[in-house]
């Protein structure tokens, strides 16, 4: 009995199919075909016949279309020709009385994008996204709800807002989302001939959406400046990201269907896609992916063009395209600049709003650093995130080194002399002015006396210069060897990083964020070590800096600096600390920010003239408690509740303290703290068995939990500087008791 020929799978011919009709090219759609059904006629007889039908479809609504004209013409009929037909889907049941279409505004592979007006609950315009008609294979309904879930986890200025999503009458699923009136972030720079420094501005926004986007666990996956639209918010540009249609979950799934990527088949847009997005591997698309493809962006967004056009990338094949992404290294953006003909650089020039030689220079040395290193073919070698990027653009726009290459002398100087121009300007002018002195005096001798004056004054200038530029030099030396800090840290050489920072008096006048991120990891590196005072000296530098933050990282380096200070058993430097963080945090409104610092100054005994200095924080603290009903209280809110009202001496201490003590949904170091808490309390109260079980409980806690691979912290265990303050308070316990603290040293 003969075989019959198996039937090719319904999912890939879908997906080869729509990848070829998204090509008008014949050539390239040919050599796309025949590389994507390799020798399986079937499979490439089934596409075929899809495309022809496809193609015969377009012609009967071409000549249709032009029928109904020429029958509106022949009757005279007002309008006839420009008055839209109806909506056929309104009919098949796309969407419900909610909704009233308007117009087609989008198409995309397997979906179309409407202008609707919603009705209810609330009148206004929409984007209304639905499957198209024939397009709902499980792969395509799959990826569509992909989707909707990642629209619906982001919240972000910069990226278009999910309002309701369903599924119509007929089954297929739509999602109306924020309706963006703009156009492709490359034509509106281009239409307004925005220059370098307002396209990276615009740039920084779209990195900061990405990233958003990253750390909701959403790759994007086709970023591209028709997925990136500018909208105007009261005359000012706002880039928003659309279409996370092809985004992927970097953990868990997004839907409980399968997204189906076919083999040979792949998902984005050619001249935007990473090597690693082209290659059939085993390893995943992480969000170093839309690291390349905003690098990308950016390229275009300098130089008007992609690295490799789409078009050249399809008709060269899959495989000669693959290697192209993956062997050829992109010309720097300043090449390209100088390779085009003049008439093409003037333009692109003008564009800029600038001239050819200013544009060229722009582009040359740090901006061309910055693109590589986002377009670099290993992942690994790229910018780990989207802040990391748009960190590098900002260094550039204020002049700062830039992490994409190694920091020179010569290159820092000549960023020295750039932020600080006008005092080298006028070094330079004295010492000409000295020079010219000095021939004076020696042509006209005869005035000696007038020319010795002269020399005394202008020493003395030379003199205020060298000082001024001594000055300046150190600070740019310190401003260096921070950013050096930063590479190190980058790179897990603490130590070495150590040795830069060693001298925190050094620190600039205005601190950059770098110095930021690194005092504050070099600090944990020592904290962790069991190096208190050494751990100390960063923190307390961190506390003078941390004006560049909100509130919730401020409140947490103070929580590391008094539980290092408290540990360390320096008490001058203790108290001088609460005294700061008192005063800096008295007029707090955020309850979050007073509960973090009241209960980073108690973690010593008290006296009564540094009560009365905490009052406020306190007094904030139980106000809140006593006009809310949130119950029960959040485990870390009871922390500074309980210690307030243990070093008040009152006895609502232990009202607050006791829920707490066997709370099964408590953290071990949380309920650690709160054990030793409650031993004093019951002592206070005398009632000394009590005191000694919770000590011998909290003691238990702490010997257990408290191991060195634990150090870092999780959300489980809680973090360092938890275990450290309930290992303070458990001392603490020990001298009042009597009892002996033998637990496993952090060190």
């Amino acid at each position: 009995m003969e075989q019959r020929p198996t039937e090719p799978d319904r999912d890939l011919v879908q997906a080869i199919y729509l990848g070829a009709s998204s090509l008008a090219d014949s050539p390239a759609r040919r050599a796309y075909l025949q590389s994507a059904c390799g020798d399986n006629p079937a499979l490439l007889s089934q596409v075929e016949a899809m495309l022809a039908a496809q193609a015969e479809a377009e012609r009967f609504f071409a000549r249709g279309e032009q029928a109904l004209k020429q029958l509106a013409v022949q009757h005279a009929i007002p309008e006839a020709v420009e008055t839209p037909a109806p909506m056929v889907e309104e009919d098949l049941g796309i969407v419900s009385g909610t909704f009233k279409l308007l117009q087609k505004i989008g198409e995309g592979g397997c979906g179309v994008v409407y202008m609707a007006e919603q009705e209810k609950p609330i009148r206004r315009r929409v984007a209304l996204k639905v499957i198209k008609l024939g397009m709902d294979t499980k792969s395509v309904i799959a990826r569509f709800e992909a989707e909707r879930q990642a629209l619906a986890l982001m919240d972000h200025p910069n990226i278009a807002r999910v309002f309701e999503a369903g599924t119509t009458r007929l089954g297929r699923p739509y999602f109306v989302m924020e309706l963006v009136k703009g156009i492709r972030i490359t034509d509106y720079c281009d239409q307004n001939q925005l220059d370098t420094r307002e396209r990276l501005e615009l740039f920084l926004q779209v990195c900061h959406a990405i990233q958003h986007a990253h750390q909701k666990g959403i790759v994007h996956r086709d970023i591209k400046p028709s997925n990136i639209l500018v909208t105007l918010h009261d005359a000012v540009p706002v880039p928003k990201v659309i279409d996370f249609g092809i985004a992927k979950a970097i953990e868990g799934r997004l839907t409980d269907q399968t997204v189906f990527t076919a083999y040979e088949h792949f998902i984005g847009t050619p001249a935007y896609m990473s090597p690693e997005q082209a290659v059939i591997s085993g390893l995943d698309v992480d969000t170093r992916s839309d690291i390349y493809s905003l690098g990308v962006l950016l390229y275009e967004l300098l130089t008007g063009r992609t690295p490799f056009e789409t078009q050249e990338l399809m008709k060269a094949g899959l495989e000669a395209w693959r290697r192209t992404l993956q062997d050829t290294e992109p010309q720097r953006p300043s090449a390209v600049m100088t390779a085009l003909p003049g008439k093409d650089r003037v333009m692109l020039a003008g564009r800029h709003h600038t001239e050819v030689p200013q544009l060229i220079s722009l582009l040359k040395g740090d901006m061309d650093w910055i693109v590589m290193k986002a377009l670099e073919k290993d992942r690994q070698r790229r910018y780990e995130t989207a802040n990391g990027l748009a960190m590098d653009v900002w260094r550039y726009l204020h002049n700062e080194p830039v992490v994409a290459r190694p920091p020179s002398r010569i290159y820092r100087f000549r960023k020295l002399a750039r932020r600080n121009w006008g005092v080298f300007a006028a070094s330079g002018a004295i010492a000409l002015a000295l020079i010219i002195g000095l021939g004076i005096s020696t042509v006209m001798f005869f005035k000696a006396r007038e020319s010795e004056r002269r020399q005394a004054e202008l020493r003395r200038l030379a003199e205020q210069a060298q000082a001024s530029e001594k000055v300046l030099r150190r600070e740019a030396e310190i401003r260096a060897e921070i950013s050096e800090a930063v590479v190190l840290v980058g790179h897990g050489d603490f130590e070495m990083a150590d040795h830069l920072l060693e001298d925190v008096s050094r620190l600039p006048v205005k601190p950059s964020l770098d110095a930021v991120s690194a005092f504050r990891s070099v600090g944990e590196y020592w904290a962790l070590r069991g190096d208190w005072r050494r751990a100390g000296k960063y923190f307390w530098a961190l506390i003078e800096i941390d004006q560049f933050d909100d509130w919730g990282v401020v409140t947490l380096d103070y929580q590391s600096c008094g539980v290092v200070l408290a540990e360390s058993g320096d008490v001058a430097a203790y108290e001088k600390f609460r005294k700061l963080a008192a005063a800096g945090f008295a007029n707090t409104t955020n309850v979050d920010a007073a509960s973090r610092v009241l209960k980073t100054c108690l973690f010593q005994p008290v006296s009564q003239d540094t009560l009365e200095e905490l009052k406020p924080l306190g007094d904030a603290v139980e106000k809140w408690l006593l006009g809310s009903d949130r119950k029960p209280l959040n485990q870390w809110l009871v922390i500074p509740i309980v210690l307030w009202e243990f070093r008040c001496h009152r006895v609502a201490a232990l009202d607050y303290c006791r829920p707490q003590l066997y709370s099964k949904s408590a953290t071990p170091s949380c309920q650690t703290a709160i054990r030793a808490i409650a031993a004093m309390i019951y002592l206070q109260r005398g009632e000394t068995n009590a005191a000694r079980v919770q000590f011998a409980l909290a003691r238990d806690e702490l010997k257990s939990g408290f191991q060195p691979e634990l150090l870092r912290g999780s959300a489980a265990a809680g973090m360092w500087y938890d275990w450290v303050a309930g290992r303070v308070l458990l001392r603490e316990a020990s001298v009042k008791l009597g009892m002996p603290l033998e637990t496993q040293s952090a060190q």
